[in-house]
């Protein structure tokens, strides 16, 4: 059995190998290293995925946050609604624009904020909320748009870990993650489940005055060469990562498919030992599992990462402290204590999940947390 991976990127290159390499070479070949023809097709060829009417590329997952925020026109002092159950970035461009994050509790099965988590913390301050669509399952998106629209906020989707996934309207129509707030951004860092081999990232709205507003503070507050309406930042997706997107992107779906067949491994495995709470699976949006978390109910997920370490499995903990424990906001976070925030970063655990892995890699994985718990 080959050593076990928590992401085989080189696997999953392997495959699609061809492809990719004749895409640099086309770049290579005609220079074109900023703002490419690969560039255009794959803002246009995402645009069509998605189902948005505008989509921004630029340079990674957090300057997409970043401009976000500054095309919203929000002001130093004003309040964002975030999860205290999150990656660092979600919250640390708020703090560098001299926003404030308010970091609120998550849903005890979700991991998710909802409406009524947000409802309760929305002070005459606040002006824009960012759900994280977390581990690839999106939030109450629709919920949430809906109370932004009641109380005049601006909604922010975090899509980084979720793209590709389903989010079920009331109404009965599908639509893809990230589309549903006024901005949605991601991420195309390499493990991501449509990654790039560098760092990359996105921004797409349906707002076309916005879609302006964004590009241009992504092209240093420029709309014409040398003439700056504003200021802006300079975050591009480079050409080479274009074109190895546009391969990737083809393959988004198939991929979703073979990490939840993953994911139902894991889940059939596991759903009958009582001190382990597999994923749960909201009804309204479809799960494309970026990340494969458990939580463990007896106080020892440290003594199963250790002995998974042991027979050589990796795990990782996502996350193992909350963002208002954490050294950078202490001061400013103005939170005691969330208790299913404190819960989770105690117990969560996340599992080896990725589109190379074999039923040899899986049965072994699952029959070794399961020697655990005997």
């Amino acid at each position: 059995m080959e050593a076990i991976q928590m992401v085989d990127l080189k696997g999953q290159y392997l495959r699609i190998k061809s492809q990719v390499d004749k895409g640099i070479m086309e770049v290579l070949t005609d220079t074109s290293y900023i703002n490419g023809p690969q560039v255009t097709l794959f803002k246009n060829n995402l645009e069509k995925y998605l189902g948005a009417k505008r989509v921004i590329p630029c340079a990674n997952g957090t300057d997409a946050l970043q401009i976000a925020m500054m095309a919203l026109g929000l002001t130093p002092g004003d309040e964002v609604i975030v999860p205290a159950f999150t990656y660092v970035a979600t919250a640390e461009v708020i703090a560098l624009l001299s926003l404030k994050p308010v970091m609120v509790d998550v849903d005890v099965d979700s991991f998710n904020i909802t409406p009524e988590i947000i409802e309760r913390a929305i002070t005459d301050k606040t002006r824009a909320v960012v759900p994280v669509n977390l581990y690839g399952q999106c939030a109450d998106l629709e919920g949430i748009r809906k109370l932004c629209d009641e109380r005049g906020l601006f909604m922010i989707e975090d899509n980084a870990q979720a793209i590709g996934a389903d989010y079920l309207m009331q109404s009965g129509v599908k639509v893809k993650s990230g589309t549903v707030g006024h901005i949605g951004s991601t991420s195309f860092y390499p493990s991501k489940n449509l990654g790039a081999y560098g760092d990359g990232g996105a921004l797409y709205t349906q707002d076309e005055n916005l879609a302006m507003m964004l590009h241009k503070i992504a092209n240093h507050g420029q709309t014409k060469r040398y003439y700056h309406d504003m200021v802006g930042v300079n975050s591009r997706l480079d050409s080479i990562q274009a074109a190895i997107l546009n391969v990737k992107l083809k393959y988004l779906d198939q991929f979703a498919a073979e990490r939840i067949a993953v994911a139902d491994a894991y889940d059939a495995a596991f759903k009958s030992i009582e001190q382990i709470q597999i994923p749960f699976r909201v009804a309204f949006s479809s799960h494309v599992f970026h990340q494969y978390t458990l939580k463990i109910n007896n106080g020892k997920r440290d003594e199963l990462q250790s002995f998974l370490k042991e027979k050589g499995i990796p795990s990782i903990i996502y996350y193992p402290l909350p963002l208002y424990e954490q050294e950078a906001f202490k001061k400013e976070a103005n939170v005691q204590f969330l208790p299913v925030t404190d819960k989770l970063c105690k117990s969560v655990l996340s599992l080896p999940i990725h589109t190379e892995m074999s039923e040899e890699q899986i049965a072994f994985i699952t029959n070794t947390v399961s020697q655990f718990f005997k």
